[in-house]
């Protein structure tokens, strides 16, 4: 009876240190996968990030400014569709540098992170400007937005 007793929790122990190790572990290289991705050794690339700021326009029409923000919305799922844009977002506080959201693009060029950043209509009409910054950062982060529609109910 005493040795069934150390048994069972022997066992469940045994499995729990197995799994642990099993989580530790780093995952196989997968040398098509980075290649596909375009990683460099380190699994990273460059990348543009494009920092968007207040403009200089002022539209106090709440129709037109609903139209514009639709606009920049559908821009940016577009972008995103077309594998050009991998993260953009708001920034949910106010900052001294009138940062209002960030766009990363797949490209390291400067010139064509602009190209693409002028197709949004709000920066058209001048509701936000930007500055462009070149970024390093890990190869696999488009890899996010395939789960992306898994995850939102609703898109703004």
């Amino acid at each position: 009876m005493i040795s069934r007793t150390l048994l069972i929790p022997s066992l469940l122990f045994s499995v729990l240190s197995f799994a642990q190790d099993k989580k530790n572990e780093k995952p196989k290289f997968n040398q098509e996968l980075a290649a596909s991705l375009g990683a460099d050794q380190y699994g990273m690339k460059p990348y543009t990030i494009v920092m968007l700021t207040t403009g200089t326009a002022k539209i106090e029409d709440k129709t037109k400014m609903g139209t514009l923000m639709k606009g920049h919305m559908e821009n940016i799922g577009k972008l995103a569709h077309e594998g050009k844009i991998v993260v953009a977002g708001p920034f949910l506080e106010k900052n001294k540098e009138n940062y209002r959201g960030m766009f990363i693009f797949n490209t390291k060029s400067k010139e064509e992170a602009e190209q693409w950043v002028k197709t949004d209509p709000a920066v058209q009409a001048g509701i936000f400007s930007y500055e462009i910054f070149p970024w390093y950062g890990s190869a696999a982060l488009p890899l996010y937005l395939k789960h992306h529609d898994e995850i939102s109910k609703e898109n703004p």
